[in-house]
């Protein structure tokens, strides 16, 4: 019997997180099946950015196979540090070599943010300076005031496998640091960073509306295959999902 929906995820080969956020909060009969893309630490980089989206094409071919419904590409970085163009570029790629919708994070956030009202956002991340600087002129050039663009200094030291690991408590303490009494969102964005479980925690300590680069995507790839219902616990964007 074929289950209700079911989702690819193109996701780089460090992230153990964006798939495990994607099933917390699917519903019952809505199964992820991720493929993964090739980086590594040492490749942290926009040459190791280039050398992972090369595998794109291959990778959505390969979950069209599993005969999924739609496709994300979840990688925050890699879908925004070549600047606007490209991030609609990718979805293109991947929906004309699969035949289903594609998700690509970094529009995903921008069409969150639009969709809560927010135009003055701080940026909480776990990246270091090159990654922070382009995410900033990307988000500026998508029409949003971005207040600040601040890195978690032990993650951006880390490395990209082991912010996987960084517990959400760490993530909760410095992105309620960071976010900017004038801003009307707080972004916390990385698909590797384990901010969606603490959304709703981060929603209440900041009184500001808030988007992470797992629930933007979520909230995104649902709505392409017709998944409307609520979900309760993980901040408003996610709540927002009967009707929007």
């Amino acid at each position: 019997m074929r289950l209700w929906k079911r989702i690819g995820a193109l996701v780089p080969s460090t992230n153990t997180t964006c798939e495990s956020d994607f099933q917390l909060v699917a519903p019952e009969g809505v199964t992820i099946h991720g493929q993964r893309l090739w980086l590594t630490n040492d490749s942290l980089s926009e040459q190791g950015m280039d050398r992972m989206n090369s595998e794109i094409e291959n990778g959505a071919r390969y979950l069209a196979t599993a005969k999924v419904d739609a496709i994300a590409y979840a990688c925050t970085t890699g879908s925004f540090y070549r600047g606007p163009g490209w991030d609609r570029t990718m979805t293109e790629i991947v929906e004309r070599i699969a035949g289903v919708p594609a998700v690509a994070t970094s529009p995903a956030v921008v069409e969150a943010l639009r969709f809560l009202g927010a135009k003055k956002v701080s940026v909480a991340t776990p990246y270091p300076e090159w990654s922070n600087r382009k995410l900033r002129a990307y988000l500026e050039a998508a029409g949003f005031e971005v207040l600040n663009v601040d890195g978690e200094p032990t993650a951006a030291q880390a490395g990209n496998q082991d912010i996987n690991d960084q517990p959400p408590e760490v993530i909760r303490e410095f992105a309620t640091q960071v976010c900017r009494q004038e801003a009307e969102a707080l972004l916390c964005a990385c698909t590797a960073w384990r901010s969606l479980e603490v959304a709703s925690d981060l929603e209440s300590l900041t009184g500001r509306l808030l988007v992470t680069s797992n629930q933007a995507t979520i909230w995104n790839t649902f709505r392409k295959v017709g998944i409307r219902q609520p979900l309760k616990g993980f901040g408003q964007l996610l709540a927002s999902l009967n009707g929007s």
